[in-house]
């Protein structure tokens, strides 16, 4: 793993996480450490399940592969969103 590869990681990841929340209705508390650890989650899990779906890889965006790691980003920061809630800080 290079750093060329952990920082490419960081910065989809943040983006990935930004669009998750920004397309998630309502207020989520949580900050934007959270929101980037969500996002390269949300990022590497779709890229697998692409991959096993059979996606084809292009050399431009892969926008089939980008919906599912926005999707998988709403569906984390909501989940993180809900279990934030529920403890007492």
């Amino acid at each position: 793993m290079t750093i060329e590869s952990i920082l490419g990681a960081i910065v989809i990841g943040a983006v990935v996480g930004a669009i998750g929340r920004l397309l998630l209705p309502g207020r989520q508390a949580i900050g934007w450490i959270l929101t980037i650890v969500v996002g390269i989650v949300a990022a590497l899990i779709g890229t697998a399940l692409a991959q096993v779906l059979g996606v084809e890889t292009t050399s431009g965006i892969d926008w089939i592969e980008l919906v599912m790691q926005v999707v998988l980003a709403v569906v984390g920061v909501g989940i993180v969103a809900g279990l934030r809630r529920g403890t007492s800080v």
